[in-house]
């Protein structure tokens, strides 16, 4: 009989990749693990814009967005819950000539690797599906299928359908030491040892530390990532928009709430895990936000917040087996845009895990591309 601490796989972290994975892996009949070293979401899962976004991903993500796209679609018959994703189309303006040159450019870049989901809209289209955007904004790009769904919520239903399926969670449960111990790896944590034949690192902007523990460097640069919120307001939007110029995310909710992030960067200390909000940014932020639309320039802001997120030197994320030691899968430092990737790259893992291949492209993703880099801190 096996131990108490025995299981198929151990999955440290309790992110959406980290819950993604422990669920593909469970649907595979696998008994996974999730360790979480504090509660689920509780870093960037959580504190995310939750945008579902294929719009202006690099060309080595599409192939995965593509697929993703389709299980964000289908979650609900899936997981049974869908994390309030709604399919509300995503706009990126043009407030220019420029830019809507730009917007074309892009448009035949996508078209040119076999895709057409990124479609080049002028005034007029854009009116229609963003009235409240302000005069200046003369086109843009958009995709359909695209939205946005509410990260928390998101992450849960993983894992509720997870441990549905028998996969356990530990929250609370800091990983201390990884050893190989014959052919098996175990972890130490602060909650007592565990142990399976196979290890995934869903760490986030702690992924480098693990990947470290196991004898590989990933330059990795904790980033916290700062949104605000807005009170109620009347609805006037429907789609995620974006700018081809400026740095901006913004989306009304159901509730009526606005979401506003960007790419905006606070202070992180990854040691107390604390974040500290840098407030000129924020007010450029708003400033964008009023310029664009209008409407807002006299709207309550309620909440700002900033999680934090592991960026890569190239933004993109780690992900595929380790090429230092057997059994260890990767799935870290997703900059910023992992949200949406979240369900088909916890599919590609366990395909990884009980098959050794996945049909998808992950090439570009390879822990060891930035072998003779050093870590950042």
């Amino acid at each position: 009989m096996s131990a108490p601490g025995d299981f198929d796989v151990i999955v440290i972290g309790g992110g959406l990749h980290g819950c993604s994975a422990a669920y593909h892996l469970a649907a595979a009949r696998l008994k996974p693990v999730v360790l979480e070293k504090h509660v689920v979401a509780r870093h960037a899962s959580s504190a995310s814009a939750g945008g579902v976004r294929r719009l202006g991903r690099d060309p080595a993500e599409i192939p995965l967005a593509m697929a993703s796209i389709e299980m964000w679609h289908a979650m609900r018959a899936t997981l049974g819950d869908d994390g309030e994703f709604r399919a509300t189309g995503q706009v990126r303006v043009a407030e220019n000539v420029d830019e809507l040159r730009q917007c074309e450019a892009r448009a035949a870049q996508v078209r040119a690797l076999g895709y057409d989901h990124e479609v080049v809209i002028d005034r007029k289209e854009l009116r229609r599906l963003v009235p409240a955007v302000a005069e200046q904004c003369i086109g843009g790009l958009y995709t359909a299928r695209d939205g946005y769904a509410f990260p928390f919520k998101a992450t849960t239903a993983f894992r509720l359908k997870a441990e549905a399926l028998g996969a356990v969670v530990k929250e609370d449960t800091r990983v201390e030491a990884i050893e190989r111990s014959g052919e098996r790896w175990l972890v130490t944590t602060n909650r007592g040892p565990f142990r399976a034949p196979v290890l995934v690192n869903a760490a986030g902007a702690w992924g480098a530390e693990i990947a470290r523990m196991l004898g590989e460097e990933v330059p990795i640069e904790p980033v916290a990532l700062m949104m605000m919120v807005s009170g109620r307001m009347p609805h006037f939007l429907d789609p995620t928009v974006g700018s081809m110029g400026r740095k901006m995310s913004f989306k009304q909710m159901q509730s009526g709430t606005v979401v506003i992030g960007g790419g905006h960067r606070g202070r992180v200390d990854p040691l107390t895990e604390l974040t500290e909000l840098e407030f000129q940014f924020l007010g450029e932020s708003a400033r964008t936000v009023a310029a664009i639309f209008p409407l807002m320039k006299h709207a309550p802001l309620v909440r700002c917040w900033a999680g934090i997120e592991g960026f890569t030197p190239d933004e993109l994320p780690i992900i595929g087996p380790s090429k230092a030691v057997p059994g260890v899968f990767h799935s870290f430092g997703f900059c910023g845009h992992g949200f949406q990737l979240g369900p088909v790259v916890g599919s590609i893992t366990a395909q990884l895990v009980t098959g050794g291949k996945t049909n998808l492209p992950i090439e570009p993703f390879r822990v060891d591309r930035f072998a003779g880099s050093p870590p950042q801190a």
